[in-house]
């Protein structure tokens, strides 16, 4: 990233003593006035405290100051993104959100645009939480994501979001799986079905597909709907035909004297005819 210099120079830590000197030599307590210094020395500051403070809200402070002291000028703006930067390290998602919109908003034409659009993208990402909590910061951060791969397609950020994409993606699938599974075993089979169907239709790249089919074989089973439950097994088998989760549909089927193949006319029959057969109706 543009204007991030290594904080271990001997510029940096020449300034540090400067500064400490100015605190009577306690390290976490910034000074209470910074104006006599340039907006160089108080980034560099900064950029000190964020390498070698266990405390990244400390280096925020500095960032903070060039911004406030020096409005104008291209530290601040360099300020501006190490700010986003230091509260993402802090774990403090909606302070980082905050600064890195405001860089997006101010400078949207700026090199380092691209990386704040990231870190805003990561600031959702890495909230997303245990598969049975609420799923709402997963679907903004999908957009986030979505947001650097088509604004910043030939960055390295590009192709980060790219792969977090398809986790987060991923993340979502598991989610309607868990619940499948809940209900199955309820035996609250038209509700599992319900989401079993969702994953297969809207989540279909993930990894979780050839269980949701499975599991639909298992819950048309139960319920008597032979049509769907062998159809169901025949996308899997076509598809995934190594998964043990094929295995596991394809003696359910067995033990009831059918056969993994297309049959009768369902939702399951049009996937197959668009997966299978390649008619798009």
């Amino acid at each position: 990233m543009a204007g991030i210099r290594s904080a271990g120079s001997l510029v940096a830590l020449a300034l540090s003593a400067t500064l400490l000197a100015g605190c009577g030599g306690q390290s976490s307590r910034p000074p209470e006035s910074l104006e006599s210094f340039t907006a160089e020395e108080i980034y560099k500051r900064g950029e000190y405290e964020l390498e070698n403070s266990r405390k990244p809200q400390d280096a925020v402070h500095y960032f903070s100051e060039v911004e406030r002291l020096y409005p104008y000028s291209e530290w601040a703006k360099r300020a501006l993104i190490m700010q986003a930067y230091s509260y993402h390290r802090a774990r403090d998602y909606e302070e980082a959100r905050g600064a890195a919109q405001r860089f997006i908003d101010t400078y949207p034409g700026d090199e380092d645009a691209a990386y704040a659009q990231y870190l805003l993208a990561l600031s959702y990402y890495d909230q997303i939480d245990e598969i049975g909590r609420d799923q709402g910061l997963t679907f903004q951060a999908l957009q986030a994501l979505r947001e650097v791969i088509e604004r910043y397609p030939d960055t390295e950020y590009a192709r980060s979001a790219i792969l977090k994409f398809d986790l987060a993606f991923d993340h979502l699938a598991a989610k309607e799986m868990e619940i499948g599974r809940y209900y199955l075993k309820q035996g609250h089979y038209t509700a599992a079905i319900n989401r079993f169907r969702v994953v297969v239709e809207e989540y279909q790249t993930t990894t979780h597909t050839p269980e949701a089919l499975m599991r639909l074989v298992e819950a048309y089973l139960a319920l008597g709907l032979t049509d769907q439950a062998q159809t169901a097994g025949a996308i899997l088998g076509h598809n995934f035909r190594s998964s043990p989760f094929y295995a596991d549909a394809y003696a359910q089927l067995r033990q009831r004297g059918l056969k993994a193949e297309a049959a009768g006319d369902s939702w399951l029959t049009n996937v197959y005819r668009q997966v299978i057969q390649g008619k798009w109706l």
